[in-house]
């Protein structure tokens, strides 16, 4: 679920967009799942889940991005500058 990619960390995530709030819904298979309120339309979910991911670990919104999967609900998410084991930690 979680890897360190030289100075970065990828997260897999399973996105359940129109939610009725943002939040870490634990794990689900091999994946972290994230609700969000946002609709899947226009990029919005995928910006809400990266804003949940960054709240989650007290970083800038900016540091998290989508590596893969914008149209779809499994994602590979990238935190820059972040040790996989503070990540873990948080999450």
């Amino acid at each position: 679920m979680i890897s360190q990619d030289g100075g970065d960390v990828l997260i897999r995530v399973r996105v359940v967009p129109g939610a009725s709030n943002n939040e870490i819904a634990g794990v689900l298979g091999d994946r972290l799942k994230v609700r969000v309120s946002a609709p899947a339309e226009g990029g919005r979910a995928n910006k809400a889940v990266c804003a949940v991911i960054a709240a989650q670990l007290g970083v800038r919104p900016r540091q998290v991005s989508v590596e893969s999967g914008r149209a779809s609900p499994e994602k590979l998410l990238r935190v820059s500058d972040i040790e996989r084991a503070t990540v873990a930690g948080l999450l």
